[in-house]
């Protein structure tokens, strides 16, 4: 693929902008999501209480994110990561605008359509940023950081757009602009693939029975159907609490049977399992790290509307705007955090993956300490000022530029090629763990249990603050696991 002057492959901008409105639509209705639940019925809302709402985030969240290992499955051996891309998109939309239909039954259905949609879609998107670039190295880290610049973008427009809507007009025409950004993004794709034609082919696999496996997916398509509809029709009671804590032993077990089988009987050689040793240590640290940093879309959300302060010039700032903020920190910074990365390789002094990776974690502990403080204040002396949520977003955005676009980069590297998308999708279930905490966590420190909101964010300081120091402290036998990537 001939490169652009930038260097960059041509496939790289049209990856980018796909990503960029699949983003939109996830992060704008996400940003109204816990929102839209805890409203008052009159009010359009479904009047659920904040524990059971920002349970219901974490659950659906977390099933984004291990939708991606089924999704990184389909991709490497029914579709191919470029026709698992479109596919994917197809069903966001799907989901986006049966969640318009703004009916209680017909809600949790769409989001389990955006849920499904989301993991196909995700893992095969990196999985085939990373055959843009072969040859690994700085630029490939460079390229990663380049589209998530586009993901940032796409979450910088989604809250502004979809919240604001929601918020001031109603919460159908949130969700509804959420399904236009996603179509927008296919449009793109489709015009736009034959920058890409060399790339995402679905790859042979010797010894596959390829109408069995798509049997299975079949199988597993219908069951998921007859479950949903059982749900819908109450056949099937589900508390929500016991499945965000059962849902995550389910995710624990899923990744420990897999990463045991790639171990086991996966045929990788020596060199291949010291890598995947480093994925299990990047897995747990995802994990830790998105369990602190998804409040944003619950606890800080919450947050945002009724302890700080939204008035400005006589225009009260849509709670949602706020999560706008983190992906606007990560256009600014993702640059100069891109051409650090470059500069230091050139000089031999780019600290290592797993050093990235602890500065993240202690990163999150400090951007713990101050929403603790802040949460203090607003339970003293009433709402504060928008800086202190601010100030949180921005160490929490460092953390992630420090660990989300290099552990990315990172996954595609350290795998396998064959089990690439795989990989990729646990990756991502590292996420969906993190997730299904964070929503346990919300729900411990919102609603009857604000009180509590100062003492368990500190609980979170300690929790990520030891494991970063640990994991620095053992940055140098852990980078000789993985000889020649950094």
């Amino acid at each position: 693929m001939t490169p652009e002057p930038t260097g960059h492959p041509r496939g790289i901008y049209t990856l980018f902008f796909t990503e960029m409105w699949e983003r939109m639509s996830y992060y704008g209705m996400r940003a109204l999501l816990v929102l839209f639940m805890v409203d008052q019925v009159q009010k359009g809302g479904m009047g659920l209480t904040d524990e059971t709402a920002t349970a219901i985030y974490g659950l659906y969240t977390a099933v984004v994110y291990m939708a991606a290992l089924p999704g990184g499955w389909i991709g490497d051996r029914l579709l191919g990561a470029k026709s698992a891309v479109w596919y994917g998109g197809i069903v966001i939309a799907l989901g986006h605008l049966v969640l318009g239909i703004h009916r209680v039954e017909t809600f949790y259905v769409g989001l389990l359509i955006v849920a499904l949609g989301s993991g196909l879609l995700k893992s095969n998107m990196s999985a085939l940023v990373g055959q843009l670039y072969p040859e690994g190295g700085a630029r490939r880290d460079a390229g990663f950081t380049l589209f998530y610049m586009g993901i940032n973008l796409g979450g910088f427009m989604g809250p502004m757009i979809c919240s604001g809507l929601g918020e001031s007009i109603g919460w159908r025409w949130g969700f509804m602009a959420a399904a236009a950004g996603m179509f927008l993004g296919l449009v793109q794709f489709k015009l736009t693939r034959h920058k890409i034609a060399e790339y995402g082919n679905r790859m042979e696999h010797p010894g596959q029975n390829v109408r069995r496996e798509w049997l299975v997916f079949s199988a597993a398509m219908l069951l998921t159907v007859v479950f949903t509809v059982l749900c819908v029709a109450g056949v099937i009671h589900l508390d929500v609490m016991w499945l965000s804590k059962w849902t995550a032993s389910v995710i624990v077990a899923i990744a420990s049977l897999f990463f045991l089988w790639a171990f086991g009987f996966a045929g990788l050689n020596t060199e291949e399992k010291k890598r995947l040793g480093v994925i299990v240590v990047l897995f747990l640290a995802s994990a830790l790290f998105w369990a602190g940093f998804e409040q944003v879309g619950s606890s800080f959300s919450i947050f945002a509307e009724r302890f700080t302060q939204r008035q400005f010039l006589g225009f009260e700032i849509p709670a949602g705007w706020f999560q706008s903020l983190n992906p606007l920190m990560v256009i600014g910074l993702a640059p100069l955090i891109a051409v650090i990365w470059v500069k230091l390789a050139k000089r031999n002094l780019a600290p290592s993956l797993t050093v990235k990776v602890s500065w993240s974690l202690l990163m999150l502990a400090i951007g713990f300490a101050v929403a603790a403080w802040a949460a203090q204040r607003a339970l003293s002396t009433g709402p504060v000022w928008p800086t202190w949520l601010m100030s949180v977003v921005l160490i929490h955005t460092l953390g992630e530029l420090f660990l989300s676009p290099v552990g990315l980069s990172a996954v595609t590297k350290l795998s396998p090629p064959r089990l690439t998308g795989q990989m990729m999708g646990i990756w991502f279930l590292g996420s969906a763990l993190g997730n299904i905490l964070a929503g346990l966590l919300a729900g411990e420190v919102t609603g009857d249990a604000t009180a509590q909101m100062p003492a368990r964010f500190m609980d979170v300081v300690a929790t990520a603050g030891i494991s970063g120091l640990v994991l620095l402290l053992l940055a140098k036998p852990i980078t000789k696991l993985m000889p020649g990537i950094k």
